[in-house]
C-alpha cells in the first residue's frame, strides 16, 4: 500500500470510537480518473490554475483516510487512529459530526461510469481488515457519502452497485496488510 501524508487531519475527541465506513467517489477534474490531481489535493499542494474547476478548490482542506485508483491501488492519506476531513456537515443516526467516528474512503470515479471490478474487490478487501480491526463497524455501517450528508453530497453515487459491493465483502479473502498505522 502507498502512504502520502496529508497534513488535513487532526485527534479524534478521546470519547470517539470507530464503528462507521464512509464511501465517497472522487474525480478531479470531473470526469477524469488520473489520481494525481487527487493526491495533490489531499496533501494540500493542488496547483488550482492547472484546470479551470480547480478555482473553487483554493486553500479548500480535505483528507480521506483511503483513497482506491480505478486500478485498485489503495493509497492512504491519514492514520486511521485520525481524524480525517472527509465528510463535512454530516449525521448518522442522530449523531453528528462524523468525522470523529469514521474511516473515509474515497473511490475514483463518478457518476456516468461504472467502477472498475478491481474497485470492488479492494475496496471491499480494504472494508474487511478494517473491520477486523473496528469490531464495531459490521457490513451495514459502511454507508455512503450521500448517507451522512444527503442534501450536500450524491457519492458514491447511482455508478456504485452495493449489492454487488456487499457480495464482494462477504466473498473476499483478507491479506494480512497493516493499515491503521
Amino acid at each position: 500500500m502507498r502512504r502520502l501524508i496529508s497534513p488535513h487531519f487532526n485527534t479524534r475527541p478521546p470519547s470517539s470510537v470507530v464503528d462507521l465506513i464512509v464511501l465517497h467517489a472522487i474525480s478531479l477534474p470531473d470526469g477524469e480518473f488520473e489520481q494525481t490531481y487527487i493526491d495533490d489535493f489531499f496533501i494540500g499542494k493542488l496547483d488550482t490554475s492547472a484546470h479551470p474547476s480547480f478555482a473553487g478548490l483554493e486553500n479548500v482542506q480535505v483528507s480521506a483516510h483511503f483513497v482506491v485508483s480505478r486500478q485498485g491501488e489503495i493509497t492512504q492519506f491519514v492514520p486511521c487512529e485520525q481524524r480525517a476531513w472527509h465528510a463535512g456537515q454530516s449525521s448518522w443516526q442522530g449523531r453528528e459530526s462524523c468525522n470523529d467516528y469514521t474511516i473515509g474512503i474515497e473511490i475514483i470515479g463518478d457518476e456516468k461510469r461504472p467502477f472498475t471490478d478491481v474497485q470492488y474487490t479492494e475496496t471491499a478487501r480494504l472494508c474487511r481488515v478494517l473491520m477486523q480491526h473496528y469490531r464495531r463497524v459490521l457490513p451495514e455501517r459502511i454507508v455512503g457519502h450521500k448517507d451522512i450528508a444527503p442534501n450536500r453530497k450524491w457519492d458514491p453515487g447511482k455508478q456504485w452497485d452495493w449489492a454487488r459491493f456487499h457480495r464482494s465483502l462477504v466473498h473476499i479473502q483478507t491479506l494480512n496488510i497493516e493499515v491503521c498505522y
